[in-house]
């Protein structure tokens, strides 16, 4: 019901214990379920892509006291080991693993460093 959206039954369908499921998973020739029927299955962990992500800053495990706020990243906490930091939002929740790769569908020259002026390090959740 969640994952598809399928109609909860009505009372008198509901009463076979079967409340919750799809009125009927197809007919009977072709003698097999079709992958349009909406099943139970999981919800999440999907892979996603993402493209032209510019890369600003790859820092070493030395360098975490320039990006870490006071009392740590919302949701996430403090970064203690080697750190990239990207232009733009990462789909996913944190701590999510994140995949990276040469860009599939570059857009000019990025060969310039960017100039990175300021993080900011003042707490994100007041503390």
């Amino acid at each position: 019901v969640k994952r598809f959206g399928v109609r909860i039954q009505y009372g008198k369908a509901a009463r076979s214990s079967k409340g919750r499921h799809v009125g009927s998973i197809g007919p009977w020739t072709p003698a097999r379920t079709m992958w349009t029927v909406a099943m139970a299955g999981q919800m999440g962990y999907h892979k996603r892509t993402e493209y032209n992500k510019k890369i600003l800053k790859i820092g070493e495990a030395s360098q975490v006291d320039e990006v870490n706020p006071k009392g740590g990243f919302v949701k996430y906490g403090l970064v203690r080991n080697g750190f990239v930091v990207i232009k733009g939002s990462i789909p996913g929740p944190s701590k999510r693993l994140v995949m990276m790769r040469k860009a599939v569908r570059p857009i000019g020259k990025h060969n310039d460093a960017p100039d990175i002026t300021y993080i900011s390090t003042a707490s994100k959740q007041g503390v």
